[in-house]
C-alpha cells in the first residue's frame, strides 16, 4: 500500500505547489480519482512533510526545518523504528561502558568483562578467574581453574586502559588499585572520549546501512521520497550523536571532579 501511494508523489508535489505557498498543502483537484482508496491521507502527510523540509533558511547559517515522516508510510521501504532502536542500542552500550569501566575508583566489577585472548578464543576475565577485593587497595584474580591463561589474563588487565599494573604470583594475579591522582582522572577522561568516538563510529555504520537500504528503492519511488528518508535518517543520527556528547560531558565532569 505504501509503495502504491508513494508512486503518485512526484506529480502531486508539483501540482500542490500553489497550495503550499498559501499555507497548508492540499491535494490537488482530482486527487481522489488518481489515488487508490486509503492513500489520500498518506499523500497528504508527505506533502506536509515536503513543505516543511524544503523551506530554505533565509539567512546563512540558519538550520532548515526538520523532517518527520510517519514510519507506517514508508514501512515497505525501511523500518525507521528498527533504525531508531539500533541507534539507541549504541547509546546504551556507551552508557554501560561508562558505568562498568570508567570509574575513579577501580572495583572488582570493572575487571569482570576485560576480554582475555586465549588459544581457545576470547573470554571475559570473570569466566576464567575468580575476582575478589582483598582490601581497598588490592584486587585479586585467582586463575587456579585455568592456570594456562594466567599470562594472557595479566596482559589483558595491563592493557585494559584502566591504568592497572598487575603482579603475578603463580596462578594468583594481584592488581593494586591506583591512587586517585589528577593524572589518573585525566587518563580516565581520555578513555571516555575514546569510547565515545568508537560509539559514534558504530552509529555511522547504522546510519550508512539504513541509507543504503533506502537507496535500493531508487527508481521504484520518487526522488523526493528518497531525499526525505535520507534526511530523516541523518536527523536521527545527529540527535543520537548529540545525546552521546551530553553523556560524555557529564562523565568527563564526574571523572575530573
Amino acid at each position: 500500500m505504501a509503495l502504491r501511494c508513494l508512486r503518485h508523489l512526484p506529480s502531486l508535489l508539483y501540482r500542490s505547489s500553489l497550495a503550499v505557498t498559501r499555507g497548508r498543502p492540499q491535494a490537488p483537484a482530482g486527487c481522489p480519482a488518481l489515488l487508490p482508496s486509503g492513500c489520500r491521507q498518506r499523500v497528504h502527510q508527505v506533502l506536509l512533510t515536503r513543505q516543511l523540509a524544503t523551506k530554505k533558511a533565509k539567512g546563512k547559517g540558519q538550520s532548515q526545518a526538520r523532517v518527520n515522516i510517519s514510519a507506517a508510510l514508508v514501512e515497505d521501504i525501511i523500518n525507521l523504528e528498527e533504525t531508531n532502536e539500533d541507534m539507541q542500542a549504541v547509546v546504551e552500550a556507551l552508557k554501560e561502558d561508562f558505568s562498568r569501566n570508567l570509574s575513579v575508583r577501580t572495583s572488582p566489577g570493572a575487571l569482570d568483562h576485560v576480554i582475555v585472548m586465549t588459544k581457545d578464543g576470547k573470554f571475559p576475565l570473570n569466566q576464567l578467574g575468580q575476582i575478589s577485593q582483598k582490601s581497598p587497595q588490592l584486587i585479586v584474580v585467582n586463575m587456579t581453574n585455568f592456570p594456562e591463561s594466567t599470562a594472557a589474563a595479566t596482559k589483558a588487565i595491563r592493557e585494559s586502559g584502566m591504568n592497572l599494573n598487575p603482579e603475578v604470583d603463580g596462578t594468583i594475579i594481584r592488581v593494586p588499585v591506583p591512587k586517585v591522582t589528577r593524572e589518573h582522572r585525566e587518563s580516565l577522561a581520555k578513555l571516555a572520549k575514546q569510547s565515545t568516538n568508537k560509539s559514534k563510529e558504530a552509529l555511522r555504520k547504522v546510519r550508512s546501512k539504513s541509507i543504503n537500504q533506502v537507496k535500493k528503492f531508487k527508481g521504484k519511488v520518487s526522488e523526493d521520497t528518497i531525499w526525505l528518508l535520507e534526511k530523516q535518517i541523518q536527523q536521527m543520527a545527529d540527535s543520537t550523536a548529540a545525546e552521546m556528547d551530553k553523556l560524555l560531558a557529564a562523565k568527563t565532569k564526574e571523572l575530573l571532579g
